[in-house]
């Protein structure tokens, strides 16, 4: 991987400022999640110094830059995308989360994070699937019990088949665990306390 330069980690492991807007394509989308993809960091700090908002944007294929580094379990990128400000609530086309994409491959450095910017925890995407739904689908149960504990709906049904986490985790024999975790949560009197990104340590 081409080396960041100090400077940028340490903008990425300090910053508080608000993400900035949302944005569904703009010319530099391309050069920018190609250079995430292939982790040339030196390219993309570039690419976003010069426009802040290709952070928040989504290529051809629908795909956006902070999905596809979480998808990898890749804290370094996760951590330095969001210290520049990527919108931890921004989906890719299909609208997959970056919650949802977490709980897909049970990253929980990166859920912990996110939960720290106070992403919504029940968001869906375009198939109803909720970030709970998609990590009882995976068997990821350590995931699992993380959304439940920040309050996510196990009874909210997809729209895809209607079921919801609860439903799925029922119809798994091969994971009764994760029936278990569901069964056995409660709600939490209160939200979460949202702490800054230096709670998030590589």
């Amino acid at each position: 991987m081409k080396r960041f330069g100090w400077v940028v980690l340490a903008a990425a492991a300090v910053s508080t400022a608000s993400p900035v807007l949302a944005q569904s394509y703009v010319s530099d989308a391309e050069p920018f999640i190609s250079a995430v993809k292939s982790r040339d960091g030196d390219k993309a700090t570039q690419l976003v110094n010069d426009r802040p908002t290709v952070l928040n944007t989504r290529n051809a294929k629908g795909e956006t830059a902070l999905n596809i580094v979480i998808a990898r379990s890749d804290e370094l990128w996760t951590q330095f995308l969001l210290g520049k400000g990527a919108d931890p609530n921004f989906a890719a086309s299909n609208g997959d989360t970056p919650l949802i994409t977490a709980a897909r491959v049970g990253f929980l450095p990166a859920m912990d994070l996110l939960f720290q910017l106070g992403v919504k925890v029940d968001t869906a995407n375009k198939m109803g699937e909720t970030p709970l739904i998609v990590a009882v689908q995976q068997r990821e149960l350590e995931a699992v019990k993380l959304l439940l504990a920040h309050g996510a709906d196990p009874d909210r049904k997809d729209s895809a088949a209607g079921y919801s986490a609860r439903d799925y985790a029922k119809r798994d024999n091969r994971s009764r665990d994760i029936l278990n975790a569901i069964e056995a949560a409660k709600k939490p009197a209160s939200k979460p306390k949202s702490d800054d990104l230096n709670s998030f340590k590589l």
